[in-house]
């Protein structure tokens, strides 16, 4: 909207408080308040649960690849054909071999429930996950025939474990003898301990070659499952529909949407419900700028029949109006897009200051998954968000400023 001299002049004093106006100016206060809150909450919520969403998906993607080729009984004995076929596959990157088993371990007097994982040599090398997080001790130490394993940083504390340290893994799969099947019980030294970020990956994961795997599950040549990469793992089904008929009857093949679809679902549904609950904050807002203009209308009525009769034009009116309610909401809406960037540039700090405040741990990793909040704004997302907050604070003005506009100065100025 563009205002001449006179309607910019009316504007800006109606957007300041004059005399008896206060509880006006007041409303719109709070006005802009709520609609800043609202723009806030909803950048803030919406980019945590962007970025809950990213990291989740670039750490399990990272240690569990895009897809695996898993055999029926937990096995794959032809397993080099199968990655032979998957490495001819378009889209297909890479396909290593990958052995995964749920143990038991012990160390110190400690015994927890633990998922083996055997991988070759140049993964434990190469793997960005692991390596750019290791907490202490050396991925290098951790070759075939050294006994040494790596373990998550969750694993460590609940065994009392540290580089060094003796821990000993129990298989059920032991040596049959006279009195039943003794289970197999093997030692190994830590050699690292690293912390992926996702709290049942850094509770659990015992790394260790592929050769000492298959030597304690006594696997021989074969391995657990085939480990997929692609080049777009949106479309990941597609890309893999061909293996389907070479692994048919040997293995079935999983997708990472597969293997997280119930968490992945949730995260979606609960985005959805949190933009739309969040979303009544800045409605809310919209109400008070109504609210505050149609008080604004009544209060300068006087006025209004004034300026009609030095020739203000309806459409001025109404420009002056509306132009008040938009900016209030504008200014809001910077106030919030500042406001949030501030809370998720110190949201660390922030909720350690709630829990040493509360006393309640807000942030439990083994229920959020990860061990810190994550943040990932999207910007076509704060674009959406700042359209239609400022979508909203247009509409609320268009009935006050008609209202404004159709007062008539004959039954204002006839008692006067």
């Amino acid at each position: 909207m563009i205002l001449n001299r006179y309607e910019r002049m009316i504007a800006k004093r109606y957007l300041l408080p004059g005399k008896g106006e206060g509880f006006i100016f007041m409303v719109a206060t709070i006005s802009l308040i709520a609609v800043a809150l609202g723009v806030a909450a909803l950048i803030v919520v919406m980019s945590v649960m962007n970025g809950f969403r990213a990291e989740l998906f670039d750490k399990s993607v990272g240690l569990n690849g895009h897809a695996i080729i898993q055999g029926y009984d937990g096995r794959l004995s032809n397993w080099e054909q199968i990655a032979v076929a998957a490495r001819k596959t378009p889209g297909v990157t890479s396909a290593q071999p990958l052995i995964e088993q749920p143990l038991m371990a012990s160390a110190n007097g400690r015994v927890e429930g633990v998922l083996v994982r055997g991988v070759l040599t140049q993964d434990i090398r190469t793997n960005k996950v692991m390596n750019e997080n290791v907490r202490s001790g050396d991925m290098r130490s951790i070759t075939p025939g050294s006994g040494r394993v790596a373990i998550g940083i969750r694993l460590a504390e609940k065994l009392g474990a540290y580089p060094g340290s003796e821990i000993a893994l129990i298989s059920p799969e032991g040596r049959s003898t006279p009195i039943g099947t003794v289970p197999r019980i093997v030692s190994y030294t830590v050699g690292a301990v690293f912390e992926v970020g996702i709290y049942d990956f850094d509770s659990a994961f015992v790394v260790m070659p592929m050769q000492d795997a298959q030597t304690l599950l006594m696997m021989g040549d074969d391995v657990g499952l085939v480990e997929v990469q692609t080049t777009d793992p949106d479309n990941v089904g597609q890309i893999l529909a061909p293996l389907q008929s070479v692994v048919a009857g040997k293995g079935i093949v999983i997708d990472w949407k597969q293997m997280n679809s119930a968490l992945f679902e949730a995260l979606e549904i609960e985005r959805v419900a949190m933009f739309f609950v969040l979303s009544l904050i800045i409605l809310v807002a919209v109400f008070n700028i109504l609210s505050s203009l149609i008080m604004l209308v009544r209060a300068k009525t006087r006025d209004i029949a004034i300026l009609r009769t030095m020739g203000a034009s309806r459409s001025g009116l109404m420009k002056v109006y509306m132009t008040v309610g938009t900016i209030i909401g504008g200014v809001g809406i910077m106030a919030g897009l500042l406001l949030g960037a501030i809370i998720l540039l110190f949201r660390q700090q922030i909720t350690g200051a709630f829990q040493l405040a509360t006393g309640a741990n807000l942030w439990d990793p083994s229920v959020r998954f990860l061990t810190e909040m994550p943040a990932k704004t999207d910007p076509v997302e704060v674009a959406a968000i700042v359209i239609t907050a400022l979508v909203l604070s247009f509409l609320a003005t268009i009935y006050p400023a008609y209202k404004a506009a159709s007062t008539d100065p004959v039954q204002v100025l006839r008692y006067e």
